[in-house]
């Protein structure tokens, strides 16, 4: 392996990391959001309301960094011999959920939990090419 090959999967691999970071962290905040509403849904006020909102804001900050950082992940993984942004094109789609229209409080667990669901998946797969990556090290 060439040393310029080195660098390219150096480099992904780093864009992964930060996509996870950040993919993670939005997990992390779609779980509050989602304790905060079975909280709402059970009788909470306007404070678990207001509690529960501002996760799923930081959630969905989280989600566009991530979105952000998947990008750049792609764009390194088409510097790598043998990638290309097939590999994670769809992961980005993710990203473009969208909180708006929340209606009522068991709409917003839903929405929370397909959230939740399509973070996991980018998660997985991100981590799986990042091992093939770091396997060709």
């Amino acid at each position: 392996m060439t040393d310029l090959e080195t660098k390219e999967i150096r480099e992904a691999i780093y864009e992964a990391d930060n996509a996870l970071h950040h993919l993670e962290s939005a997990k992390v905040y779609l779980n509050k959001a989602s304790n905060w509403g079975i909280v709402d849904i059970l009788g909470g006020g306007l404070l678990t309301g207001l509690f529960k909102y501002g996760r799923m804001n930081d959630a969905e900050r989280e989600i566009q960094e991530a979105k952000y950082a998947l990008q750049k992940f792609s764009k390194e993984l088409r510097d790598v011999s043998g990638y290309s942004s097939i590999h994670i094109n769809e992961l980005i789609t993710f990203a473009d959920f969208i909180f708006d229209g929340i209606l009522m409080d068991i709409v917003a667990q839903t929405q929370i939990a397909e959230a939740r669901e399509q973070c996991d998946e980018a998660i997985r797969r991100v981590k799986q090419i990042r091992a093939e990556l770091c396997s060709r090290l």
